[in-house]
């Protein structure tokens, strides 16, 4: 009895007895290699423009294979925010993938003005380059203006440069930003010819397999097909009528409402009307496929990385708003377009074997008009009249004409070259604009940004003017307008910039390799993906982040 007694504790406490001896060895390490094991390939989705409700506003029309995949595989991270302002898409896209934000990673908005020499910038614009793949400036573009590494840029850092990274999207800056300053190539549409192109930044000329791509003529034969719902349109619920007051019209049409003869439209040239229909979001994905199969990301013996944005939702949300069936059935077509992708990557590179994330850029707000007949308050800020009236009331007081160039980004831009050059105290100048911006309607609160941080602001929008304010290219001064109101003059379709719920509310979903599944409802901010990614990756994080690694995201 004794003996058998021996053999049944031995058996009982052998595993705990053993596991005490042994180090621990993670989960997620390579067992011929001891190497820390990686997904084959990690894939960033960036949907422009995509409020955070929109994962749920039309789930009951949704497949099982795209959002709803994600959310049934992966781990949603429900309360999710822009942690700055503006919230634009350049600003929005490198800080999801520098893990920081435009005060550090100095991309203030999508155009932004040199403070001292008062140059107009454009995110990604670049002298020093040529285009690839056409005749036309469109091609001048690179990440020169990003001043931090991207998680891209660390990982190709991390493997010697072995790991492919690989960018695309139908905006230069949805393309270039997220794939950051090493990356093997960023593809981009240019409207001029109906191509993707690129940069000499990046390379001489396109592959063969780009232009075999581009010789399909795809644009043409997607715009041609018109858009029309994908359902019967007594079935889109969740939209108002298709013609009302609220949604703008497209050049050459009579009335915002379906069918869109995007034929009309083209005639033989404008290739640019395919961004303002799902069928840009079609071509999109069908590039992305392309470049899966013919750059064979996920076959090497190197995480890859693929980062791709779906730019037409931003576009039809501008001109159509929130409410249109426009909007729904544009997300019904993503979500096809997101499980074809995701039945590719099954296919291509395994299903388990790579990791993938889906988020946005920033969200938008409802259509002021919609809000103002419903009984909410909302409105227009008419940005140049008010500009017009302070160059006055400025004028006035100290006898010099267009002291202040815009008032882009809901800030002040001053003219300081003729400031200095007149011998102008700025200081009085910003003390004196600031009194005449508090006394103008919807306007809520009105900062001196190098005085920010003792500011009479609530802390959490006083947060995020202060991580939005670049030194070098952000204006002086901070508007912040009542919520509702948006700056503009256009009474159809909608826009975004503030810090309110409804443009810094984003989805965050993670799923794939490395990835638990589950929820929570825990805050958590767009600079938290990068560091996340750098954890589930085990490489250093980008050299700005300020996020942390949402933890319950990864699997233990």
């Amino acid at each position: 009895m004794k003996i058998l007694r021996t053999v049944i504790l031995l058996a009982l406490f052998s595993p705990f007895y053993s596991s005490a001896q042994k180090p621990r060895v993670p989960v997620l390490v390579n067992k011929l290699s001891n190497a820390p094991a990686r997904p084959k390939l990690v894939v960033g989705i960036v949907v422009d423009q995509m409020r955070w409700d929109y994962l749920y506003r039309y789930a009951n029309r949704y497949g099982n294979g795209g959002f709803k995949r994600l959310l049934n595989e992966g781990f949603t991270c429900e309360n999710t925010h822009i942690p700055y302002i503006p919230t634009y898409t350049a600003p929005g896209h490198t800080s999801i993938y520098t893990g920081s934000v435009p005060a550090i990673n100095g991309i203030a908005a999508n155009d932004f003005l040199i403070q001292k020499t008062g140059k107009s910038m454009y995110c990604t614009e670049d002298s020093t380059v040529n285009s690839v793949g056409s005749e036309s400036k469109a091609g001048k573009m690179s990440p020169a203006n990003l001043l931090t590494t991207t998680i891209t840029d660390e990982l190709r850092l991390a493997t010697n440069f072995r790991s492919k990274v690989i960018g695309i999207a139908l905006k230069d800056r949805g393309g270039i930003l997220p794939a950051g300053h090493t990356a093997n190539a960023a593809y981009w549409f240019d409207d001029s010819n109906g191509s993707w192109i690129t940069s000499t930044f990046y390379m001489k000329e396109l592959p063969t397999w780009v232009n075999n791509f581009n010789n399909q003529k795809l644009p043409e034969k997607y715009i041609n097909q018109d858009w029309n719902t994908l359902y019967p349109i007594e079935t889109y619920t969740q939209s108002t009528a298709d013609e009302n007051l609220y949604e703008g019209k497209l050049s050459g049409e009579t009335a915002p409402v379906f069918p869109h003869y995007l034929s009309k439209m083209f005639k033989g040239k404008n290739y640019g009307v395919i961004r303002n229909s799902p069928q840009g979001n079609q071509l999109t994905l069908d590039f992305a496929k392309e470049v899966l199969k013919n750059e064979g990301l996920g076959k090497g013996t190197d995480t890859d990385f693929l980062t791709v944005s779906f730019s037409s939702t931003d576009y039809v949300g501008h001109n159509y708003g929130l409410n249109a069936i426009e909007t729904e059935d544009t997300y019904l077509r993503l979500d096809k377009n997101l499980e074809d992708l995701f039945n590719t990557l099954d296919a291509q590179v395994g299903k388990g074997q790579y990791t993938v994330f889906i988020s946005a850029d920033h969200g938008a707000a409802h259509n002021p008009r919609f809000l103002k007949d419903r009984n909410i308050p909302a409105g227009l800020w008419p940005t140049s009249s008010v500009l017009k009236s302070l160059n006055a009331a400025l004028e006035a007081e100290f006898k010099q004409a267009k002291i202040v160039t815009s008032l882009s980004n809901y800030q002040v831009n001053f003219n300081n070259p003729l400031i200095e050059s007149k011998n102008l105290n700025l200081e009085t100048l910003i003390e004196f604009a600031i009194k005449f911006l508090k006394k103008q309607d919807g306007v809520m609160y009105v900062i001196d940004m190098e005085k920010a941080s003792i500011s009479s602001v609530p802390d959490v929008i006083k947060s995020k003017i202060i991580n939005g304010y670049n030194t070098q290219r952000s204006g002086a001064i901070q508007i912040i307008l009542t919520p509702g109101l948006f700056s503009g003059y256009a009474k159809t379709g909608t826009s975004h910039g503030s810090w309110n719920p409804y443009d810094t509310h984003i989805p965050l979903v993670f799923m794939g390799w490395g990835i638990k599944h589950g929820s929570s409802n825990r805050l958590t901010s767009m600079t938290d993906i990068a560091p996340t990614l750098a954890a589930l990756l085990h490489i250093q994080e980008p050299n700005g982040n300020i996020g942390l690694v949402i933890e319950e995201v990864l699997a233990k």
